[in-house]
């Protein structure tokens, strides 16, 4: 089964909790802090693995959860960093996430690799904390979460050339006769229910790839017939390669049929009109083809023609050799622009409050990302570590904001399920 997009949650390995520990042994006085850190939590990584071609495999997996580091123990022994989980994909895939519509890996290469969800820092042991001021802390920290998203796994075909075209053009004959490809080949629409890949050589033994798209009917950008689904690979394509039956099949206009296609390339994506195109007059054998042909030049002028009979195997060659000509001068691009990577966003200096403020039912509720962080690595089980969380808060402005919005003493504060009481 070809399966060409999934969508699935991530959950990146926490962090391995930092351990509180004093060295206690006789004869030593004044053993100190001896407490290790914790282990780091495993990343989730995407690697292309060019034995795979389609994303079947994560067809049922709408989580991954990657594990946690290892907490840290006495003695200062830190924990061990938990193994990192591969997830193997096409060449080919793309990974989106859902929420901020950024690209977070573009998988191109065989053994490429992408960190899409990081795995959490181990968390302090007390020994870490240690001073001059303050030479036996009474507190550690608690492992930092792994990164969770919900991410689209797109499989966007590398190819050169696609071949695009209305059902029963011929677009499968001729990939079985170009290259080692060998597509269902049926007299009935719909034939081909998944792209087909082809290595394709010309005369000079310069090779390329080709795919053949499944038919696109109108309205197939808006989900008509096998809809959209199949259009996204085209995108990487360098070269357009239009199928058209000369024959006039079912009545059909040439012309029309070109049309039609040209308009649904635009639907789906404004830049696939603008690749380079040749058309591929197909079934040349058929009684009336010349004159549909001399009628189709007539209309399209700007775009080479090449006459071709898949089915007797004429001027295949001539339309390789073609192929390979035009793809020498076109330089290969990538499919996304930079702004388009999550890795390229543009931080800027002046950041925008880090937490949110609000009062519900009289308890005041502070929400934010880097607050909820901290709050979780955080272990409040003892007075110097609650009044190290409270200075933690201090310094992001918190207690300002508080005051500003008129919070009286003795008032709930609530950060997730954890609540104290504001004091002035």
């Amino acid at each position: 089964m070809f399966i060409d997009e999934v969508t699935m949650d991530l959950i990146a390995g926490r962090g391995g909790d930092g351990c509180m520990a004093f060295r206690r042994e006789k004869y030593v006085e004044m053993g100190g802090p001896f407490g290790g850190n914790g282990g780091k939590g495993a990343s989730i990584i995407f690697e292309a693995d060019e034995g795979l071609n389609t994303l079947i495999d994560l067809r049922y997996k709408k989580l991954i959860k990657a594990p946690k580091g290892e907490n840290g123990q006495g003695k200062n022994c830190h924990g061990k960093n938990s193994p990192d989980v591969i997830v193997k994909v096409p060449i080919g895939t793309v990974v989106t996430d859902v929420d901020t519509n950024l690209i977070v890996a573009d998988l191109t290469k065989h053994g490429e690799r992408a960190v899409v969800a990081r795995g959490g820092r181990g968390g302090r042991g007390n020994t870490a904390f240690a001073t001059r001021q303050n030479p036996a802390p009474n507190f550690a920290e608690n492992g930092e979460p792994g990164e969770e998203k919900q991410v689209k796994v797109e499989l966007k075909l590398l190819a050169d050339v696609g071949l695009v075209g209305l059902p029963s053009v011929g677009k499968s004959t001729i990939i079985s006769k170009i290259s080692a490809s060998k597509p269902k080949i049926a007299a009935y629409h719909f034939t081909t229910l998944r792209p087909n890949l082809g290595v394709v050589r010309a005369s000079d033994g310069r090779s390329f790839v080709v795919a053949d798209l499944p038919g696109l009917i109108k309205g197939a950008s808006l989900g008509e017939g096998l809809g959209d689904r199949f259009l996204k690979h085209i995108e990487r394509t360098r070269v357009i390669a239009h199928v058209i039956d000369m024959s006039g099949f079912e009545g059909r206009d040439p012309y029309d049929d070109y049309v039609t296609i040209n308009e649904e390339l635009k639907n789906f994506n404004e830049s696939l009109i603008k690749k380079p195109q040749i058309v591929v007059a197909n079934k040349m054998d058929a009684p009336e083809a010349k004159e549909h042909l001399q009628a189709f030049k007539k209309k399209v002028t700007d775009v080479p023609v090449y006459e071709i009979s898949a089915l007797e195997n004429k001027g295949l060659q001539q339309v390789v050799d073609a192929l390979a000509d035009k793809l020498d001068t076109i330089a290969k691009k990538p499919l996304y622009e930079e702004e388009r990577f999550e890795s390229h966003v543009v931080y800027k200096f002046k950041k925008e409050q880090p937490f949110t403020v609000t009062n519900e039912n009289g308890t005041w509720v502070i929400r934010g990302d880097e607050v909820e962080k901290l709050f979780r690595m955080s272990r409040l089980n003892t007075e110097e570590a609650f009044l190290r969380f409270s200075n933690q808060l201090k310094k992001l402005g918190i207690e300002d904001k508080l005051r500003e919005l008129g919070a009286q003493d003795g008032d709930n504060v609530r950060i997730l399920d954890y609540e104290f009481d504001y004091r002035l």
